[in-house]
């Protein structure tokens, strides 16, 4: 997985962003249907709310429904590319202040103004000290009663597995991953997930900075293997506080296949 420049070079310059992020949403039918079939389901306790912060929204994707559930969004990316991109398409909305960011500082946040944390599709591809670093910052942003939802890699878990894959000769890789026997799933694609994270370690994380875990969602993405976990956490002393409850979710993509079914349907 890259270090926070190579994050930064890569989305910042390299990626092709012509489809704005819609591309990672095909999977379930398009944005809209992710949103209201998979996102807003899991937030919906949370929001509305009086103040939201993002964190690595690209250009926007998920920004685009979260105005709509705050008074005050606050939006921070490590690309200016992303965040100008953002200036621009949101031009009209005054609810929303843009940052850019080192890729770990809060710094330009007030501290305990935060009412709902949100990133999704984004911290999966950083390691874990730069999650331990946001958790770090963000137990001093956050509101009394202040919530936050994070979709964080557990590919750690599996890091034997993707380490020992990485062994194989380039050529056989791309046959394996994009040929023929891609088809038949022979091999599971880290897809640039954070083999130094997992469910585990983000829990542990939160509670050394001074937060606590309370819902943990672990999920596969396009995958055989759990790659990824959904992890929502609050102040120890916050009315949402509670002792953590993880649920091992294998039929995560299968909502999906669902939704997509369902998308033509219901979708603009």
């Amino acid at each position: 997985m890259g270090t926070v420049h190579e994050n930064a070079s890569f989305w910042g310059g390299q990626y092709d962003w012509a489809r704005a992020g819609e591309e990672w949403s095909e999977g379930y039918g398009g944005s809209h249907a992710q949103w209201f079939g998979v996102i807003l389901p899991r937030i919906s306790r949370f929001v509305p709310t009086g103040s939201i912060l993002e964190i690595a929204p690209g250009y926007g994707r998920w920004t685009h429904y979260l105005r709509d559930h705050c008074g005050r969004l606050e939006i921070v990316d490590l690309s200016e590319r992303c965040i100008q991109a953002c200036k621009e398409r949101f031009a009209e909305d005054d609810r929303i202040t843009y940052h850019v960011n080192d890729g770990m500082s809060l710094s330009m946040i007030d501290d305990a103004s935060v009412d709902f944390v949100f990133s999704f599709d984004s911290l999966v591809h950083v390691e874990a000290d730069v999650i331990a670093q946001y958790l770090r910052e963000l137990a001093k942003k956050l509101a009394p009663d202040g919530v936050g939802i994070i979709h964080h890699s557990n590919a750690g878990e599996y890091r034997r597995y993707f380490e020992a894959i990485d062994r194989f000769p380039g050529r056989v890789l791309h046959q394996l991953y994009y040929g023929r026997a891609h088809r038949m799933r022979l091999l599971d694609n880290v897809q640039w997930r954070a083999l130094s994270m997992t469910a585990e370690r983000f829990r542990e994380s939160s509670e050394a900075a001074g937060l606590q875990c309370i819902s943990q969602e672990v999920i596969p993405c396009g995958t055989r293997r759990l790659i990824d976990c959904v992890s929502t956490f609050t102040t120890p002393s916050s009315r949402w506080a509670r002792p953590n409850r993880v649920l091992v979710n294998p039929g995560f993509m299968v909502e999906a296949k669902i939704i997509k079914r369902q998308a033509p349907l219901y979708s603009p």
